[in-house]
C-alpha cells in the first residue's frame, strides 16, 4: 500500500542508468486481473479499484476477483458496497481469517460502514460475508479456470494471500501446489512495494507479516514487478478532483470513504495506483522499468535489490516531465461515470 521496501543507495545509480522502454510483461487482448488490497488502511487502494473498475468498463480487463488480505469486519461488506454501486456484484471477494489486525489506524472501510447503517444509500450483494472463501482458497479456485500464464496480480496490501497461496497443496480445484499453480497460471506480479530514498524504510505492509513478505519475495516463481514508494509519492491526487469531479450525484462510496479517511480538504500520493497503471496501460506507459534484478527482506522487513541477469524482480520509476501527465491520466479516468450511470 504505501512505504515499502529499502534499497542500498550504491543501487540507485544503477537502477537510474538501466531503465528501459520496451514493456517486458506485453499482453495482446482483454487482461485478466485479480487484485489483492488490504482495503481500509489508506484511501489510495480505493482509488486503485475505482480504476479497475474503469477499465473493466471499457472492456479492457476481466477483474476476475478481489482478495481482501486485511482481518476486519468491514474491509469485506466495504469491497461488496463498492463493487454493488459500481454495477459489478458478481465480482468474488475472498476473505482472511488470523491475518494482519490493526487497531490503531483510520479504518474508512469501517467509517464507511458506520455511515451507510445512517443513510442507507448503498446495498450490499451477499448476504453473510463470513461465509465467503478465503482468499488463498478462492485464488485456487480462479486460477485452475484460467489459460497457462495469463492472470495478473496486482497486490498493494500485506502478503498473507500469497503466502498462504504459495503454501497450498492440491484441493478440489486443481491437483498442483500453489508454487506450481502460480508458476503455471500466472504472468506476473505486480506490486506496490520499495523504497529508493535516502531515509531507511521498513514499509508498513511488510514489517506487519515479514515471514509472508520474505517467503513471497524468495519463492515466487515468475516475476514481479515493484512499483515503490517514490513514484507514488510524486504523483498525487488532488482533493480538489474529489471536491469538484462527482457532483452528479449525491452519494458517490469513492468520494465518501476519501472524506471519512482524513480530515478534508487533502491531497494523497497514488502509491497503488501506479501498481494498477503499470499492468493495465501498456501504450505510451509513463513510468519507466529496470533491468532485471533481485529482491531480499532481510529479518526486520527491510528489503534490498541487486542486478542481476537471471533475476526474475523489477523496479518502476517515474521521469519529473511525466508526474503531471499522469496525475491528470488518473483523475481523468477516475472521475468518469461508471457505466452503469451513463
Amino acid at each position: 500500500m504505501k512505504y515499502l521496501f529499502l534499497i542500498p543507495l550504491l543501487a540507485i545509480g544503477l537502477l537510474s542508468m538501466a531503465q528501459i522502454t520496451s514493456n517486458p510483461f506485453r499482453t495482446e487482448g482483454k487482461l485478466q486481473v485479480i487484485f489483492d488490497t488490504d482495503m481500509g488502511n489508506d484511501i489510495d487502494d480505493a482509488l486503485a479499484l475505482d480504476m479497475l473498475y474503469k477499465y473493466t468498463d471499457q472492456n479492457r480487463i476481466n477483474l476476475l476477483g478481489i482478495m481482501n488480505n486485511k482481518t476486519s469486519d468491514y474491509s469485506t461488506r466495504f469491497l461488496d458496497m463498492m463493487n454493488t454501486w459500481y454495477g459489478h456484484s458478481k465480482i468474488p471477494i475472498g476473505r482472511i481469517e488470523n491475518g494482519v489486525i490493526i487497531n490503531d489506524y483510520v479504518d474508512y472501510s469501517k467509517n464507511m460502514v458506520a455511515y451507510n447503517d445512517s443513510i442507507k444509500f448503498y446495498k450490499y450483494s451477499i448476504k453473510d460475508h463470513d461465509k465467503l472463501l478465503e482468499s488463498h482458497k478462492l485464488y485456487r479456485k480462479i486460477l485452475a479456470k484460467q489459460k497457462d500464464q495469463s492472470v495478473i496480480i496486482i497486490s498493494v496490501g500485506f502478503s498473507t494471500n500469497l503466502d498462504r497461496l504459495l503454501k497450498s497443496e492440491g484441493d478440489q480445484y486443481s491437483p498442483l501446489s500453489g508454487v506450481d499453480l502460480v508458476r503455471k497460471k500466472v504472468k506476473y506480479l505486480s506490486i506496490m512495494a520499495g523504497s529508493f530514498g535516502e531515509k531507511k524504510r521498513a514499509e508498513f505492509n511488510v514489517v506487519h507479516d515479514i515471514p509472508a513478505a520474505k517467503f513471497v519475495i524468495e519463492n515466487w516463481p515468475v516475476d514481479i514487478v515493484l512499483s515503490p514508494f517514490e513514484v507514488g509519492l510524486k504523483v498525487m491526487y488532488p482533493a480538489k478532483s474529489i471536491e469538484n469531479d462527482f457532483n452528479w450525484t449525491k452519494n458517490h462510496p469513492l468520494v465518501d470513504a476519501y472524506k471519512r479517511y482524513r480530515p478534508f480538504p487533502y491531497n494523497r500520493p497514488t502509491w497503488d495506483l501506479t501498481s494498477v497503471y503499470y499492468a493495465i496501460e501498456q501504450e505510451n506507459n509513463l513510468l519507466d522499468i529496470s533491468k532485471a534484478g533481485k529482491l531480499t527482506v532481510d529479518n526486520k522487513g527491510f528489503t534490498f535489490f541487486e542486478e542481476s541477469q537471471n533475476g526474475k524482480h523489477y523496479v518502476l520509476s517515474i521521469d519529473d516531465k511525466n508526474i503531471k501527465p499522469l496525475q491528470e491520466y488518473f483523475v481523468e479516468l477516475i472521475k468518469q461515470k461508471p457505466r452503469k450511470y451513463r
